[in-house]
């Protein structure tokens, strides 16, 4: 049996186990003209993400965004990798071109934070929902709200 190499460079951070996030994602078009549009965040690592949209993406060679994530607000350019569509829905891949080096490492350790939570809740391990979590703000998970009504 042969197993397939990851070929991810970074860790993905899966939004809210089976729900997905909202965020206001911000466009430049041809004209350098900004627009800003929901999309959900389905998955996110510093080197792309992937999101849905409920209209046709922007057709450019680039893509200037901003990523509003709560209270932090990510500058990225990134080009499409990859797009379905079905019906007047779109999933799209987004590779990064350009990130900072703070953006990505903050995204990286969300990830991994996020993936230490996962190993913790399968060891049953108790306080596993804690706000130090740099994932916490994406976080759905049932722990987290069982936490939350608990408080």
């Amino acid at each position: 049996m042969t197993h397939k190499k990851e070929r991810r460079k970074y860790v993905r951070l899966p939004i809210l186990h089976g729900i997905l996030e909202p965020v206001e994602i911000q466009f430049d078009d041809k004209n350098q003209n900004k627009f800003s549009r929901p999309a959900i965040l389905s998955d996110l690592s510093a080197g792309g993400m992937r999101i849905i949209l409920f209209f046709e993406p922007p057709h450019a060679k680039e893509l200037n965004m901003i990523l509003n994530l709560g209270k932090e607000s990510i500058p990225i350019k990134g080009k499409i990798a990859w797009i379905k569509k079905k019906g007047e829905v779109y999933m799209i891949g987004i590779s990064f071109t350009e990130i900072s080096k703070e953006n990505a490492n903050k995204i990286n350790s969300m990830a991994n934070d996020y993936l230490d939570c996962d190993i913790r809740i399968s060891l049953k391990l108790p306080d596993v929902c804690d706000e130090k979590c740099k994932a916490h703000i994406l976080c759905n998970k049932p722990q987290k709200r069982s936490d939350f009504f608990n408080e």
